[in-house]
């Protein structure tokens, strides 16, 4: 199982400029539509190849909409417009804050206590991502940037939504095989995503289509979004929420050192202290995750 955290931190590591990439020519609904609907039917014939019921049971259905709409749809949305607005790095910096927001949610709904380790890893978790959003957080506050608020906001909104998603799903287990309902799960991402289209009056774009774009997209339909969901739902199943959002920590560093060698981001020299505190506190988790099941 410690093999899931170090799948997740590649792919939605390396899903971070990626989807920067394809936000070059493709606007963010329809991105969203066509990543998170590849993904759905990626894993619904994935489904049907192993003989699997491709229906839910009904009494899952309410638990597929509410973990669908926030760890899918509002995660997926905000995100999309956090990298509008800011650097990559800075957005999947910021996006992180999930595991601090997982834990107080998990703490509050779940009654999950903190021990040591997890409060030790909680705690230079916390301090690592402070380190990498300084400079976002001075741009808000002491400079009045709107731009720098709107990276702010986007962020913690799409950490907020995937944290309460992951909450929800653990308060209230969804019955049925874990490819489908993570497959339909996706869906109603995808179809969240599709009412954006239709009020925002997007378009599939045309032009400006590469190589790049091309395989950024297909990294992104196939491990960013259907096998890292597949894995993250799985991972969330067998471990609890909150240690199951702090194995996630390595996901901006991955995403930031992703960002630097293929979309030109350059972190700061304080920003590599940021790093050590991120992987320092998730090395704690992930080292114990054959007894961290409770």
């Amino acid at each position: 199982m410690r093999l899931i955290p170090v799948a997740l931190a590649l792919f939605w590591g390396l899903n971070w400029p990626a989807v920067k990439i394809i936000l070059s020519i493709f606007p963010p609904f329809t991105l969203r539509v066509l990543g998170l609907g590849s993904g759905a039917v990626l894993l619904l014939l994935l489904a049907r190849a192993k003989r699997l019921a491709l229906l839910p049971p009904r009494a899952a259905w309410p638990g597929i909409v509410v973990g669908g709409v926030l760890a899918v749809a509002v995660f997926n949305l905000a995100v999309a417009w956090a990298q509008l607005s800011t650097s990559t790095s800075r957005a999947a910096v910021l996006t992180f804050t999930m595991p601090m927001m997982s834990a107080l949610l998990a703490w509050l709904v779940l009654g999950e206590r903190l021990d040591r380790r997890r409060a030790l890893a909680l705690t230079l978790g916390a301090a690592g991502v402070a380190i990498l959003a300084w400079p976002v957080l001075r741009a808000v506050f002491a400079q009045h940037d709107l731009a720098a608020t709107k990276g702010l906001v986007f962020p913690l909104v799409a950490a907020f939504g995937w944290a309460a998603g992951t909450v929800y799903l653990k308060r209230w287990p969804v019955a049925g095989h874990r490819i489908v309902v993570t497959a339909w799960q996706l869906a109603v991402g995808a179809a969240c995503a599709l009412a954006g289209v239709l009020i925002a009056g997007e378009s599939f774009p045309t032009q400006g289509w590469n190589g790049r774009i091309v395989v950024a997209l297909s990294f992104h339909i196939i491990l960013g979004t259907a096998v890292a969901y597949w894995l993250w739902f799985v991972l969330s199943e067998r471990v609890s929420a909150t240690v199951a959002a702090l194995t996630t920590l390595m996901v901006p560093v991955v995403g930031v050192l992703g960002a630097m060698a293929l979309v030109g981001d350059r972190p700061a020299a304080a920003d590599w202290w940021g790093f050590a505190f991120v992987l320092a506190g998730a090395a704690l988790i992930v080292l114990n995750l054959g007894r961290a099941r409770g």
